[in-house]
């Protein structure tokens, strides 16, 4: 006996057997129960969803010799027909090379004749938008007021060019793609059927690829039977479909929570000796940041415990708005590949941004970041309070009252200890130079924020302050209070801009005081614009 492919073999022959459209089964089967029969039924989705599978099902139901049902027998002389191909009363037309309207008017005119076996003449008409309007035209009437014994049943993947005289007399369901998670299942299924040993990675990478369609994921498991001479793995369906695997791929991650740019180069290096595709892998990662981002802010949208736990450490580690900006990085690198010299160097710079913009790199080339943090720390006060080498006068800016917070050892000069020693970055680094420390006693520390700052006063910012604070102090159980209300002494993002602004002060006054620029001056009767004046 010859070979019958996976798809034609395994094709659903009930409802209770269809996959992932439970929405159009439930109210087909409700209809059939109650005997509420629409004469026009239209079924719309993407290819290999299962539209011709429910027309061959509705025709069993209405023509099983049981009676009219949800549950044909599938044993009859009429379910066994239909299900070979032979049943009489099912007339299954191909649009795309029926498109004529004489083509039409010759198959309506044959409607008008009673069922010759089944109790329903059933028309099953597939890719219906390919007809012409005249044959659209051709079909109305009949459409709208088609004798009692027959069915219509339309079938396209593109709606949108079905005229809305034709939509209107006719019952729509759009048939939905299916999830990777019924197509694992249902390939898994089959294959224990079928006696053929499997890894459950390489289904995963299967339901991938095809992309929604069960037929594409059939099809693609014969050629991976194939493939594998008899057997499915995770390697040589990896070799087939030419996809990164999850190897490389979460040796990105962790060369990236590392911040180690040789290790990723090296990945990349092992990618280009195997010609796997940049792009795919460039897609692959950022379908990892997204996955990672749903982990972080909605746990239960992933429904795959196995992938929560792979994903988990990385959801930890990294931080909520530099994954934005990963994800930003990757699908930007995408469409930089083909304006880069070649795919290597666009994708190897893609790897290096990511790298260059983490939040505990400050920009900076990955030497200046692997610092040990107490050296890193009290870098950037020495730079910022760096004076400038100037002879000319100084114009102090005008000085702010101090509180008594502000005395030689208050709380304010001891947070603002405290945060020169914190790796905090984004939102949360923010939040924590916005405040001010009214107390610090065993196991609690008090900030007060101002309340003009309280779009900084987020769950995830103070999570992220508290837990580098209980690092930091070495107390496991701090806990972290933080009081809306004005602050009463000069903040550190306050410090840091009187710092800026000192600085440009003393910039603008060393231009000024220049002997070569007072000449300039006073020679072309020019003015100094003090907006181009920045300080170095």
């Amino acid at each position: 006996m010859s070979y019958q492919v996976l798809a034609r073999k395994w094709r659903p022959k009930s409802f209770a057997t269809l996959v992932g459209q439970e929405h159009v089964v439930r109210a087909l089967t409700h209809a059939l129960e109650q005997q509420r029969l629409h004469h026009a039924y239209l079924f719309t989705g993407t290819r290999g969803v299962g539209k011709t599978t429910l027309a061959r099902i509705m025709a069993k139901a209405l023509n099983c010799e049981t009676g009219i049902t949800s549950t044909p027998c599938g044993i009859c002389s009429s379910c066994t027909e239909i299900d070979g191909g032979r049943f009489v009363d099912l007339i299954e037309v191909d649009a795309a090379t029926n498109t004529r309207v004489d083509e039409m008017r010759q198959l309506l005119e044959n409607a008008t004749y009673a069922p010759t076996r089944g109790r329903f003449k059933v028309y099953v008409i597939d890719e219906v938008h390919m007809l012409s309007n005249s044959a659209f035209n051709a079909m109305l009437k009949t459409l709208e007021e088609p004798p009692e014994h027959i069915k219509f049943i339309l079938a396209t993947t593109d709606p949108q060019k079905i005229p809305v005289t034709v939509l209107s007399r006719c019952l729509q369901f759009n048939l939905k793609q299916m999830p990777q998670g019924h197509i694992v299942e249902h390939l898994t299924n089959i294959l224990g059927k079928e006696n053929v040993a499997f890894e459950e990675a390489a289904l995963r990478h299967l339901a991938k690829a095809a992309a929604g369609s069960m037929r594409d994921a059939l099809s693609l498991l014969d050629q991976a039977i194939a493939h594998g001479a008899g057997k499915v793995e995770e390697a040589g369906v990896r070799d087939m479909l030419g996809t990164v695997g999850d190897d490389y791929l979460y040796g990105l991650l962790d060369a990236l929570m590392a911040g180690d740019a040789p290790a990723l180069l090296a990945v990349a290096d092992s990618m280009e000796g195997r010609s796997l595709s940049f792009d795919s892998a460039l897609q692959e990662l950022a379908v990892l940041f997204h996955r990672i981002a749903l982990l972080q802010f909605a746990p239960d949208a992933l429904a795959d415990s196995g992938e929560r736990v792979r994903l988990q450490p990385y959801a930890d580690g990294f931080d909520a708005e530099f994954l934005q900006l990963c994800y930003q990085i990757a699908v930007q690198g995408r469409d930089d590949l083909g304006l880069a010299p070649d795919e290597y160097t666009g994708f190897t710079m893609a790897l290096l941004r990511l790298v260059a913009f983490r939040p505990d790199n400050g920009g900076q080339p990955r030497q200046a970041a692997s610092a040990p943090r107490s050296q890193a720390a009290t870098v950037q006060p020495q730079v910022a309070s760096r004076p400038q080498a100037s002879s000319a006068p100084v114009r102090e800016p005008a000085p702010r009252p101090v509180a008594a917070a502000e005395s030689a050892d208050g709380p304010d000069d001891a947070w603002h200890r405290i945060l020169a020693h914190l790796n905090l970055a984004g939102m949360a680094r923010q939040l924590a130079h916005h405040c001010e420390m009214v107390e610090q006693v065993e196991g609690q520390i008090v900030l007060r924020l101002s309340p003009v700052h309280k779009h900084l006063l987020g769950n995830l910012q103070q999570d992220k302050l508290q837990s580098e604070l209980r690092a930091h102090l070495g107390q496991d159980a701090l806990r972290l209070v933080i009081n809306l209300a004005d602050t009463e002494s000069i903040t550190p993002a306050e410090h840091a801009r009187n710092v800026q602004r000192e600085r440009q002060e003393q910039a603008i006054a060393s231009i000024e005081g220049d002997n070569f620029v007072r000449e300039v001056v006073d020679m072309f009767d020019a003015t100094i614009d003090e907006s181009t004046i920045k300080p170095i």
